[in-house]
């Protein structure tokens, strides 16, 4: 996502103003009630959004009340969960969240203790699940880093749309891990790797299955493989190869060409790496 230089420079100038406040709030220990007024701050300052007209301090939801929510007019576009400076946050405050966000409904939650960040992209179907979207510690990270300007950029009055904030998100998705692990187990990678290890040896002519099996078991770790995150991701992947497969197939009747990859295979590994 590209962010306007004049949001980039608020956004740089002001994390470094906030960072010595956030440093000294934690040793303060301050609590929750006063890091919330700190994040207000941030949200107003770093993000453009105006104090007393988009901020909205304990917005009633069904169950209870969500310490804030920014919205622009009559639409809300976000909402965020504030635990105490030094409150590690964690699974159940995410869970919280997206009970708040469930219940509005609105798709996109940031948790934060003013030090710590995490954006959350909420999907509503059955279960409703959420999908982190960035991770930022402020007491380390450089204000002028592109994924800092990206996360606060892209959450600003400027730049947040629900378009934008899901090509942000579909970005970080392809970029991750688990869709690295399962793009090595798609066949045309795995096509490439055994064409290379007939290379190595004279008479090595591994099938595709042995290959893949190789890469699968000895090569990915098995959390790139077996959580859902790695399931989401080798979904997309499959998608994509029977995409482009489909192109090759029209674009390819009758040019006669051989081709150094076998049919597709049926056999996958224990649990395909999908994300």
């Amino acid at each position: 996502m590209r962010i306007p230089q004049k949001v980039e420079a608020r956004v740089s100038s002001q994390l470094k103003r906030y960072q010595t406040i956030i440093l000294d709030a934690k040793k303060r220990d301050i609590n929750e009630s006063d890091t919330g007024m700190i994040v207000a701050d941030m949200v107003c300052d770093l993000l453009g959004y105006k104090k007393f007209e988009e901020i909205t301090a304990e917005h009633a939801v069904r169950g209870g009340y969500v310490d804030l929510a920014v919205k622009v007019g009559s639409s809300v576009r976000f909402l965020i969960e504030v635990k105490a400076i030094n409150i590690e946050l964690k699974e159940n405050h995410v869970t919280q969240a997206v009970n708040y966000a469930a219940n509005l409904p609105v798709e996109w939650i940031v948790l934060t203790n003013a030090a710590h960040w995490q954006a959350y992209k909420v999907s509503f179907g059955k279960p409703i699940d959420r999908t982190l979207l960035l991770d930022i510690d402020l007491t380390t990270a450089n204000p002028k880093a592109t994924e800092v300007i990206e996360f606060f950029g892209g959450l600003s009055r400027e730049m947040f749309t629900p378009d934008s904030m899901s090509q942000m998100f579909r970005a970080k998705q392809a970029m991750s891990k688990y869709s690295v692990a399962a793009l090595l187990l798609c066949e045309p990678v795995v096509a490439m790797v055994r064409r290379e290890l007939r290379k190595l040896a004279d008479g090595l002519n591994p099938d595709l299955d042995e290959v893949r099996k190789i890469i699968a078991d000895e090569v990915i770790k098995r959390e790139l493989m077996e959580t859902d995150d790695a399931k989401a991701a080798a979904k997309a992947v499959r998608k994509l190869e029977r995409r482009e497969k489909n192109a090759r197939n029209g674009s390819s009747k009758g040019d006669g060409q051989d081709r150094d990859v076998e049919p597709p295979q049926t056999v996958r590994p224990d649990q395909p790496p999908a994300t």
